[in-house]
């Protein structure tokens, strides 16, 4: 009886979660209709929206990654298809491929729009994955900068995962997917290169000192801000 229950649970709580969905959608078409902003019509549909993942239109679309990260930019783009003869080409392509909204925002107002919840989801994607790729490619750069010889990409990468996280990439990949239950393979999609990354933020902060902590946090977050600044120049 407890696994019929469980299933009943299961299926009303994805009947409600769809039911979240079409709301969102359709609130989005109206809003846009209406001559709503379609930026700001957007973030109400992020906020009304329910399901952590779906397959649409043949692909996979994740949205929380590890029940914990937002990847509210993938959202974005999922609800933007329903749209798209709405949105101004310049618009859409500086959103989904730079991060560039086309309407100024302070945090405390999109911490408002997306909501309390997604916004902390949000930070965690921040901060686990953006930040995280951020520190890995900073790592790289110090390390082509300091060898004497040209190296090969593969070679870059191993010095630098080291330097960070005291393991080889390879390592860790196996270390990943044998947590997750995920099939031993070299090649990942890109949710998956996601949750990778994800994974890699919460086992530096699990396995490093919070001093190295500190420090990472920030060099990564340097990096971020100088190619903020050249795309913005």
């Amino acid at each position: 009886m407890n696994d019929d229950m469980n299933t009943t649970d299961q299926s009303e709580e994805r009947a409600a979660a769809l039911a979240g969905d079409a709301r969102a959608i359709q609130h989005l078409k109206n809003a846009v209709n209406e001559g709503r902003n379609w930026y700001l019509a957007l973030l109400e549909a992020i906020r009304l929206w329910r399901s952590p993942e779906e397959l649409y239109d043949g692909s996979n679309y994740k949205y929380l990654l590890s029940g914990e990260a937002f990847d509210w930019l993938r959202l974005a783009e999922r609800l933007c298809s329903e749209i798209r003869d709405k949105i101004p080409e310049e618009e859409l392509a500086g959103l989904l491929f730079y991060d560039r909204p086309p309407v100024k925002m302070s945090e405390a107002e999109f911490k408002a729009a997306l909501g309390p919840a997604k916004y902390r989801a949000y930070l965690n994607y921040l901060y686990g994955v953006l930040t995280e790729q951020a520190l890995i490619m900073a790592n790289i750069y110090e390390v082509r900068k300091r060898s004497m010889v040209a190296l090969k990409p593969d070679d870059e990468s191993e010095q630098a995962y080291r330097r960070v996280y005291r393991m080889g990439p390879a390592e860790l990949l196996q270390e990943f997917q044998k947590e997750k239950k995920y099939p031993q393979r070299k090649s990942l999609t890109l949710t998956e290169l996601k949750e990778f990354t994800y994974w890699l933020f919460k086992y530096r902060v699990k396995t490093s000192e919070k001093p190295k902590i500190a420090s990472d946090t920030k060099k990564a977050l340097a990096l971020m801000y100088r190619k903020m600044s050249s795309m913005a120049s």
